[in-house]
């Protein structure tokens, strides 16, 4: 008797399924993502991690607590996802395999977190007078439901997992490597609610939270404590994160407490200790001031125009979750103008949300996913536009989980319904099959990531409409030595988008640089509306007019770079070469003294500062120039040549050789 009882004792200690089912969806993730560890840096990457000074000292954390708002975008306001990468820049600076292995380990704890809130809520509802699982409430079996075990919870929380966590729709979110903002948030997000989940315990609508404390013991303020710190920090880590306290609160609703007036009552200091967080992300977002440019609404004009263009996102969205066929890194920044051109999704999403709001009232676990899905997507998609990215298929990564928890445990009732006898058999195959098909399509897109050449290329083919696509991937050309590709790309750029002005810029420059100033002039000044790069550009106009001999454009326009940069040596020197041209040699000096001032050992300046004195008729000054140039360049033939001329004349020379860089 002794034996039989130690040997059923002993059992689960030697075969644990939890254990399994976590060793495989690490392994799973692991597998699908192996390829991607070498990945490159691409788009937004660059601005955020090589360019972002807070980075460079890792060792100073108030300086990598606040990441600049304007020059690295997608890291401002954004202390925690900074902090990150400023951990991987200590670790590995530019190369960025350790980048993709964080982001990795980021996907495979959220995987095993959303693993492990799944199971507690199903074993919740097992545990619960009349509770057949997600698709149903309290007291009330609906006829196309079946009742579970544990066993079948276990089963669905495994495979919703699992087809969550190889979807290729989240290689966005997880090879991308700034979209680390994404799914580190996503990850406080399930940590939150599974901490609440712990915190709860076994407390039900008919428990009390006295009676489940008894029976669970000790810990349910460390986990309430926990789940206020894990949402503070996903807080720090994206603006989306800003739902999480309300998700909680409808958790508690619908699967604990049985009302909001029970959770409230129970649970009101939690509730306000979640609330609080949302003081810490309002200044947060204060700070940022608008992303430079890139978030909120540029006029009023726009906000039809984006929220329509959100109607046609959201589906599309939706229809990539069943049939992940054509993802696109890039969707551009075009809206949608016109209602009748979104009418069929508008319909559609007005029949989503009035079917949530039934279920929700009726404390339905469907109306509870519903409800997941458009609190994550609503604040990109509504009161937080992002200008410069009206869809972005990263933005699912988080949806995506109410998704596959909604059609897993549909597919498991049906099953079980149908074929009672072999619904686990069939189950199990039905989810391996669909599994190594996601994480084949995973693989695959993963590829697509290798380089910015073979992302972009991609990109190009899937959206020929984007003008940014195409620019983006001359860029690429560029950076890999093929000017002639990238020219090609360039031109494709302004064919789909004449107004579209970084194209007509590096168009401009790369025409310019090629020789062909003339042609380059109309596509530079296409691209003066553009807020961005005015500098460069005028300097770019200035260069362009003075080779084509029109030195009062010429004037004009480096006297703008010089007014936007003061300090820009190159204005400067344009500046004073144009005013020379044109006889204003007073007015020449003083540019070339500016330039001087900000590049010292130039000594093309100098011999040109020197030359503009001798034609002003201030000799003496023009010889000690000419001089302190041939101190920092003793072997230089011009200037040796010119100081001669100077010594041997007292009256200005004509024939004084100038320099033209």
């Amino acid at each position: 008797m002794t034996a039989s009882r130690e040997s059923v004792r002993l059992r689960p200690r030697l075969w644990k399924p939890e254990g399994l089912a976590i060793l495989l969806l690490v392994l799973a993730v692991v597998l699908v993502y192996l390829g991607s560890l070498d990945g490159a840096f691409v788009f937004d990457d660059v601005p955020a991690i090589l360019e972002n000074p807070t980075l460079r000292h890792p060792g100073d954390l108030a300086g990598v607590l606040a990441p600049p708002g304007d020059q690295a975008g997608t890291v401002g306001g954004r202390p925690v996802l900074n902090l990150s990468l400023a951990f991987n820049y200590a670790l590995g600076g530019r190369q960025t395999w350790s980048y993709h292995v964080l982001n990795l380990a980021v996907h495979v704890a959220a995987t095993l977190l959303l693993f492990g809130l799944i199971r507690r809520t199903l074993d919740r509802d097992c545990d619960r007078p009349g509770g057949t699982g997600v698709f149903s409430r309290p007291g009330n079996q609906l006829p196309w439901t079946s009742p579970w075990s544990r066993s079948d919870g276990f089963l669905i929380a495994f495979f919703a997992s699992l087809l969550w966590a190889v979807h290729p729709l989240q290689t966005e979110a997880v090879t991308y490597v700034v979209q680390r903002a994404e799914s580190l948030m996503g990850l406080f997000y399930l940590l939150t609610l599974y901490c609440f989940a712990r915190h709860a315990g076994r407390e039900t609508a008919a428990v009390a939270p006295r009676a489940a404390s008894a029976r669970q013991g000790a810990g349910r303020g460390i986990w309430a404590v926990l789940a206020v710190l894990a949402c503070l920090l996903g807080m720090a880590t994206k603006e989306v994160m800003v739902s999480a306290p309300l998700v909680v609160l409808l958790y508690d609703r619908t699967f604990v407490a049985g009302s909001m007036r029970g959770a409230w009552r129970r649970r009101r200091g939690l509730y306000l200790g979640l609330a609080a967080t949302w003081f810490v992300l309002a200044a947060l977002v204060a700070s940022t001031h608008g992303r430079g440019g890139s978030a909120g609404f540029a006029a009023p004009a726009e906000v039809l125009p984006y929220v329509l263009t959100q109607c046609k996102a959201i589906v599309h969205y939706l229809r990539l979750a069943f049939w992940p066929d054509r993802l696109v890194f890039d969707y551009g920044t075009a809206l949608v103008r016109h209602p009748g051109d979104v009418l069929p999704q508008f319909l559609f999403i007005v029949l989503l949300l009035t079917g949530a709001a039934v279920a929700l009232r009726r404390r339905h676990g469907v109306g509870f996913l519903a409800f997941c899905f458009f609190a994550v997507l609503a604040p990109s998609s509504s009161f937080l536009p992002i200008a410069t990215e009206p869809m972005a298929e990263h933005r699912m990564y988080l949806p995506l989980a109410a998704v596959s928890i909604l059609v897993v445990t549909a597919v498991f009732a049906a099953m079980t319904r149908l074929t009672p006898r072999f619904a686990w058999v069939g189950f199990c195959a039905l989810g391996v099959a669909a599994a190594l098909c996601l994480g084949a399509a995973t693989v695959r897109r993963n590829r697509d990531y290798r380089s910015e050449i073979a992302l972009w290329t991609d990109t190009v083919r899937k959206a020929p409409g984007n003008p940014r696509a195409h620019n983006d991937l001359a860029e690429a050309f560029l950076a890999g030595g093929e000017p002639a590709k990238a020219a090609a790309e360039f031109v494709a750029a302004v064919q789909v988008d004449p107004d579209y002005a970084p194209a007509q810029y590096n168009l401009g420059v790369t025409l310019l640089d090629s020789g062909r100033p003339m042609e380059a002039i109309p596509h530079l000044e296409k691209a003066l509306p553009a807020p961005r790069h005015q500098a460069e550009l005028h300097l770019y106009l200035g260069e362009a007019f003075e080779r084509t001999g029109q030195c009062a454009g010429a004037v004009d326009h480096y006297r703008e770079a010089l007014r936007l940069a003061p300090g820009n040596a190159d204005a400067a020197f344009g500046l004073g070469n144009n005013l020379a041209a044109q006889g204003r040699y007073a007015g020449a000096v003083k540019a070339f003294r500016v330039a001087v001032a900000w590049d010292p050992n130039r000594i093309g300046i100098r011999n040109n500062l020197a030359n503009a004195l001798m034609f002003s008729g201030r000799v003496e000054e023009a010889i000690a120039e000419y001089r302190e140039a041939l101190k920092r360049d003793p072997g230089n033939v011009t200037v040796r040549e010119n100081l001669a001329r100077a010594l041997g004349k007292n009256d200005p020379s004509p024939d004084v050789s100038h320099s033209t860089r």
